[in-house]
């Protein structure tokens, strides 16, 4: 459990306990919506005590969603506190223990739409909500979470148990093949090793008791892909794209292939949506407009959200210093902060459902 304080900007006065207090609260609640969350907020989720209110979720959130509470004119009169008590949810094995928290795939149809970054950012956004959670770098050919994480030269050490252990990065636990081997080496295996090597890296990890395992998937729909499927544990499946025409064809292809296999798909995030200069600020949709928007409303998944192209985040990244730890309050941190809060939410959201 992990909770955030975050004062009213409305003077807290004392609540009436009046019956049409009562309601007018209510009824002020009945409106508030929450980022990913499809309807009105459980009223089971609020509880108030004198002049202070509390919001407890099943998922982890950013404290930012508290900001349209302390703006009502009839809840902003409370003091209101987030806490935060995520749920471990049923994935695609259920025979299998939830040992590894809620396990998201991130994927894309193609490489090169920056799914390894999103992967990356996503982890540490949910992690700075106070969430303890691992990314797995799955992309066993190409694993780029070293240099995106940093610590690339610090190789991880095994135990008597001949157990991984996981590096620690900017609060996030992160395991990959780039920390166990050179960076420049090649990985020249074919679809069964990689498979092999993937559920190898996924099972002998010593993972602490995690919130969420961030999984980082190769581009594509092959082998890898239809082993993590098929024989993992998967909560849930994101998927990658550019607004560019061929790269949403193969998103779509990736669509496919999570329904076919019975993995939910809790969400689309459309990547380089747009170039922001540095300079000047101006906006500049060089890959299209929209396409994921489209493609997410075809198919049905919620859209996550859409990131920018900027050079700051590029290098923010390059320099193993992600920009949502680097600068959290950038802009484009804050966009990504609550792409992550929709994903926890959609996600605990799509789980009950499914249950029911």
């Amino acid at each position: 459990m992990f909770s955030r304080f975050k004062k009213s900007k409305a003077a807290a006065t004392d609540p009436s306990t009046t019956l049409d207090a009562t309601t007018q609260f209510n009824a002020a609640l009945a409106k508030m919506r929450l980022p990913g969350w499809q309807g009105a907020i459980p009223a089971a989720w609020v509880s108030v005590a004198g002049n202070k209110a509390t919001l407890t979720l099943p998922f982890a959130a950013d404290a930012s969603v508290l900001e349209p509470f302390q703006q009502d004119p009839q809840l902003g009169q409370y003091q209101w506190q987030l806490l935060c008590k995520v749920a471990k949810l049923k994935n695609s094995q259920p025979e299998l223990p939830l040992v590894y928290g809620n396990v998201i795939v991130v994927s894309s149809g193609k490489g090169g739409v920056g799914k390894s970054s999103v992967s990356v950012q996503l982890a540490l956004a949910l992690a700075s909500f106070g969430a303890k959670v691992g990314i797995l770098d799955a992309d066993v050919y190409g694993p780029s979470l070293p240099t995106m994480l940093g610590g690339a030269d610090e190789k991880m050490t095994v135990n008597e148990q001949q157990k991984m252990i996981p590096h620690q990065r900017h609060g996030v636990y992160a395991s990959s093949l780039g920390y166990l081997t050179d960076t420049k080496d090649a990985a020249i295996w074919r679809g069964p090793m990689a498979s092999a090597a993937l559920q190898q890296l996924f099972r002998d990890t010593k993972w602490p008791a995690l919130d969420y395992l961030i999984v980082d998937l190769p581009p594509g729909t092959g082998d890898i892909q239809l082993t993590f499927a098929q024989k993992l544990p998967i909560t849930g499946a994101v998927v990658v794209t550019t607004p560019q025409t061929v790269a949403l064809a193969d998103a779509e292809k990736g669509i496919t292939m999570f329904q076919k296999v019975g993995v939910p798909i809790t969400g689309l995030i459309e990547n380089m949506s747009y170039f922001e200069c540095s300079q000047c600020g101006h906006h500049e949709a060089i890959f299209g407009t929209a396409g994921g928007v489209k493609v997410a409303a075809e198919h049905g998944v919620p859209l996550l959200g859409q990131w920018p192209l900027a050079a700051r985040l590029r290098e923010s990244l390059d320099n193993g210093t992600p920009l949502v730890v680097s600068a959290p309050e950038d802009p484009i941190s804050v966009i990504i902060k609550q792409s992550a809060t929709a994903l926890a939410a959609q996600l605990y959201q799509q789980a009950q459902a499914n249950a029911s």
